[in-house]
């Protein structure tokens, strides 16, 4: 889906938490079709330099970090996307800054964009108790663990949350990611409110 004319986000920071591991599709399409509707995305992992990607089970591309997880600020940034990933998602959910970045984010009702298996940080930050959401299939017995509801859908969205479980998802996920993010949009000075 092509999102070059929409600049519904425009002004709005997004902070992408990563580390080595993540599925690279889901880092780089989520990421660009956010850039196309406008808003400053900001890769964030736990060290400097460089991260390797995934493609499943095969080494794929490094990416630059934007800022090291111990050097961003939750009150930079206006939403959080979390790629999968296996391995990423299984080292990132370890960090307790990555635990703490999204611990914020929630308790300040900033919207958080999730699939595959990043909804492990969510439940090793205490997230997921009475929360809607879905998955990469083979972590639901870690939701339903942590007292959260899972249900095997495309896109789940729960209040700030929007959840998908795969690749395959990723049309509708990042269709419902800006949308969700577009409703908690920061207004630019002189913008009327809609």
């Amino acid at each position: 889906m092509a999102y070059e004319n929409d600049k519904s986000l425009e002004g709005t920071r997004v902070a992408i938490l990563a580390t080595d591991g993540v599925e690279q599709v889901e880092l780089t399409e989520p990421r660009k079709a956010l850039d196309q509707a406008g808003a400053h995305t900001t890769l964030i992992a736990p060290k400097a330099g460089k991260i390797k990607a995934m493609n499943h089970d095969q080494l794929a591309d490094e990416f630059d970090v934007d800022v090291a997880l111990d050097q961003a600020n939750p009150e930079d940034f206006d939403a959080v996307l979390l790629p999968g990933g296996a391995m990423n998602a299984d080292s990132l959910r370890m960090e307790n800054s990555a635990q703490e970045f999204v611990r914020y984010m929630d308790d300040s009702g900033k919207p958080i964009a999730v699939i595959c298996h990043g909804p492990w940080l969510l439940v090793s930050a205490g997230l997921v108790d009475g929360r809607t959401l879905t998955s990469y299939h083979t972590i639901q017995d870690d939701i339903r663990n942590a007292d959260g509801q899972w249900i095997d859908k495309e896109i789940v969205r729960d209040q700030n949350w929007v959840s998908s479980r795969q690749p395959s998802d990723l049309p509708i996920f990042n269709q419902e990611m800006i949308k969700l993010f577009s409703e908690h949009r920061p207004r630019v000075a002189g913008e009327k409110a809609a």
